[in-house]
């Protein structure tokens, strides 16, 4: 007695289906590896092309150099001599509306924070007069170490700038794009491991970016020193007119203690230079560019030129299908 299989037919089918669609994909594939050869030509000359105006352009493109200064929180970011004072004292302290900074991270990370402030940013440009460099170089000459002016931008002659005010806008660049072009330029980077700080600026001049890398340390250090004595003397103040107020034995050696270690704390700040921020390693001038990459462009613009080739290839192929 037999079986009969009632799925044979079906399975026959569905192999005789297979069979016809490998057999017309693989003349297409074919076809397809024979168009792209025969549209080599493209490929080349379009990939051709692309080459010759990245060239063009990366010719064109100054040379950005990159200076970095590496620095680390100082003791008086991490606390100081208060650390201790402040885990005693700390509560009567705030009481009495005195803050005797008992958070390691705060100076620093506050100090980081207003380094790439609008604010700071500005006064640091007006302090050290970067309009020019900042918003109108074109050129430099390291035989002369001169800066060039885009005339376009500014008439050194005059001294004038040559943009059409507006309401907005005024013929000088504005705080707000001058923030803009800046914080393009700036960069830092901080190890939350160890805390280790690299603050970097590029420019198409060495050693423009080697001075601003190492006056924003400076005025950095200088700024968070002032604050820091500006708010000192305010404590000092108030806690001396607490002292006369109360008659309290006890509450008056505290005062004591607090207006002690608030003069060591202002005089510490007076007296150290890095405040926030010790120099590891100074910002130097670079001798090597840090950008552009012209033989990275040249290559990406190789593959994208290739890339488009295959591409027009290809639609000519279905086009003509």
């Amino acid at each position: 007695m037999t079986v009969k299989n009632l799925n044979q037919p079906d399975d026959l089918n569905q192999l005789n289906n297979a069979s016809q669609l490998q057999s017309h994909d693989a003349p297409e594939l074919k076809d397809l590896l024979t168009t792209l050869w025969q549209g080599k030509w493209i490929v080349i000359i379009s990939a051709f092309i692309c080459i010759v105006i990245a060239i063009a352009v990366a010719l064109n493109l100054p040379n950005i150099y990159r200076s970095e200064v590496v620095v680390t929180p100082s003791q008086e970011s991490q606390g100081g001599g208060l650390s201790a004072l402040a885990n005693q004292f700390g509560g009567l302290a705030s009481l009495a509306g005195v803050n005797l900074g008992g958070n390691s991270n705060d100076k620093s990370a506050l100090a980081l924070q207003i380094l790439q402030s609008r604010d700071f940013i500005a006064k640091f440009v007006s302090k050290y007069d970067l309009v020019l460099p900042l918003m109108a170089t074109q050129s430099w000459d390291p035989l002369e170490n001169t800066l060039y002016y885009d005339p376009e931008i500014y008439d050194a002659n005059s001294k004038t700038w040559l943009r059409e005010a507006t309401p907005l806008k005024t013929a000088e660049p504005t705080n707000w794009e001058i923030y803009n072009r800046f914080i393009k330029l700036l960069e830092v980077n901080q190890d939350k491991k160890n805390g280790i700080v690299i603050i970097a600026i590029e420019h198409i001049s060495p050693v423009i970016a080697q001075q601003w890398a190492s006056n924003l340390v400076k005025e950095i250090n200088l700024a968070m020193k002032q604050s820091e004595i500006d708010q000192t003397q305010k404590s000092i103040n108030y806690l001396s007119e607490q002292l006369q107020a109360t008659s309290i034995a006890e509450m008056q050696k505290v005062f004591y203690q607090l207006i002690e270690e608030q003069t060591k704390s202002m005089m510490l700040a007076q007296v150290r230079e890095e405040y926030v921020f010790m120099t590891i390693d100074p910002a130097m001038v670079a001798e090597d560019k840090a950008s552009p990459k012209r033989a990275l462009i040249v290559v990406v613009a190789m593959m994208l030129g290739g890339l488009l080739g295959i591409f027009i290839t290809l639609i000519r192929y279905y086009r003509q299908k």
